[in-house]
């Protein structure tokens, strides 16, 4: 059987978008005033919208409605839900990953719930 070599996490992969080479230019203008490249930008981007930074999320929310690819329904429980982890983290002081450990912790110690 031959081995896998393909390393899941570890390989590099391109993300590709076109645009028109005014907007083109007028990103490498604003990242060089900025003092950033174009690979540390779009990386701090989508790290923050992966990790779920709230800035990053309130952006999203609101290119949601402007697309609105989304039904209004779901729009409103998304930020309903982002509302109440907002909540619970200032109730309890616990960051995402805290409260995310715990619920593990909990999962761990009582399975059958």
């Amino acid at each position: 059987m031959s081995e896998n070599k393909y390393k899941y996490g570890k390989e590099g992969k391109k993300i590709v978008f076109q645009d028109s080479d005014k907007r083109h230019a007028d990103l490498r203008i604003r990242l060089r005033y900025d003092g950033l490249t174009q690979l540390q930008f779009f990386r701090a981007m989508v790290t923050g919208y992966l990790s779920r930074d709230p800035r990053i999320l309130d952006y999203v929310n609101d290119l949601k409605d402007v697309v609105a690819k989304q039904g209004k329904k779901k729009l409103e429980k998304s930020r309903e839900l982002v509302a109440l982890g907002k909540e619970t983290e200032k109730l309890f002081n616990l960051s995402e990953k805290e409260a995310e450990d715990l619920f593990d912790l909990i999962a761990k110690e009582l399975p059958d719930l």
